[in-house]
């Protein structure tokens, strides 16, 4: 029987694809233990370019977040971890955001750019606007956020 030989996940970033489509993948999710017992009020993740951090920001989205396949994480490092998955895993409204790949020529280009960006990012989770979770004030800053035309002031 011949064995396969995995592929390498080149330009790939999506943690979940890179699981699903069983390319060679390095264990990096007891990251998230290590962030969990060790947290801060904000993290900053520096690092060189080509050096995972887009990576990483998606398998944090991919564990955190309530929507996806949390059987992704079967059989890693971080499943051992039964109580801090059970707390965290698939427990929050995720928003995640990249700039990577925006370049503009100006100031006013780059503004609209990430105006776009922030909105779809949002729309994304409109299924807050049925949650009691969000007070009627929150909703309706939801609401205007995504019907907008944004301004500076906005920030």
């Amino acid at each position: 029987m011949e064995m396969r030989k995995k592929k390498l996940p080149i330009g790939i970033e999506n943690f979940e694809d890179i699981i699903k489509e069983n390319f060679y993948y390095v264990d990096k999710t007891g990251f998230i233990a290590e962030l969990l017992h060790n947290w801060g009020v904000v993290n900053l993740f520096t690092r060189p370019r080509r050096f995972g951090k887009s990576l990483n920001m998606s398998m944090l989205e991919h564990f955190f977040s309530m929507e996806g396949d949390k059987s992704i994480f079967d059989g890693l490092e971080i499943a051992k971890e039964t109580a801090l998955c059970r707390e965290y895993m698939g427990k929050y409204p995720v928003v995640f955001v990249s700039l990577k790949g925006r370049d503009a020529l100006s100031y006013e280009t780059a503004f609209q750019m990430g105006v776009l960006v922030m909105k779809r990012a949002a729309a994304k989770v409109q299924y807050l606007l049925d949650s009691d979770v969000l007070s009627e004030q929150d909703k309706s800053d939801y609401r205007g956020f995504l019907d907008s035309d944004m301004k500076e002031a906005v920030f």
